[in-house]
Order: structure tokens, then C-alpha cells, then sequence
């Protein structure tokens, strides 16, 4: 199986900045899809300090060749000074979904 699909997660403040990242990523096609999950409880150390704070979690199904210019894409939307953006690679899934990903639909299909 080609293992050309990846799940991109990063995280955001609000329902607007998800929304905005979901449709700058999906609207030009470097993106098939992009979940918004509800608001998540975090909490990390930052700059020393104990932090919490409200996210959501959007999660990003999209062709590895597409990654380089998604990261750019949510480094320029994001607020945060260093947003989270982690790849993992989907090494199994449905064959037709990872082909819908990889853009190798028939297009009447899609």
C-alpha cells in the first residue's frame, strides 16, 4: 500500500481560528478533510510555567506531498508563538478513503 497519506493535528483557541485554518486547507485542495473536534481542557509547561487553557483539536487528512506547504499554511493563520503540528503517517485504512485522500477518486466520485 502506498503510504502517501498523512493525519496532520494541530490545535487552536476557538471556533473561529479552526474554522479558518479548516477552509484555508481544504478550499485549495491541500487538504481532503479537516475534523474540528469540541473544546479540549490543556495543560502544558510553558516558558516555565504551568499553563491550562480551552483548545480544539483539528484533525487534517491529506497527501504527504501537500505537508510542507500545510505547515506554512497553519504557521501563518495561528496565533500561538508555537502552534502544535504533528504528521503521522496512515500506514492502514480503507483503500477507497485513503484513495478519496490522495486525490485518486474518480471525480464524479468525490
Amino acid at each position: 500500500m502506498d503510504k502517501n497519506a498523512l493525519l496532520i493535528m494541530t490545535t487552536a483557541p476557538d471556533d473561529e481560528i479552526a474554522e479558518k485554518i479548516a477552509h484555508a486547507l481544504v478550499t485549495p485542495g491541500l487538504a481532503a478533510c479537516v475534523n474540528i473536534l469540541p473544546r479540549m481542557r490543556s495543560i502544558y509547561m510553558w516558558r516555565g510555567k504551568l499553563e491550562t487553557g480551552q483548545e480544539q483539536l483539528l484533525l487534517i487528512k491529506a497527501q504527504r506531498s501537500a505537508y510542507a506547504v500545510i505547515e506554512k499554511e497553519i504557521e501563518a493563520l495561528h496565533p500561538y508563538e508555537l502552534p502544535e503540528i504533528i504528521a503521522v503517517s496512515i500506514d492502514a485504512g480503507l483503500p477507497a478513503y485513503l484513495d478519496w485522500i490522495e486525490g485518486r477518486m474518480p471525480a464524479e466520485s468525490r
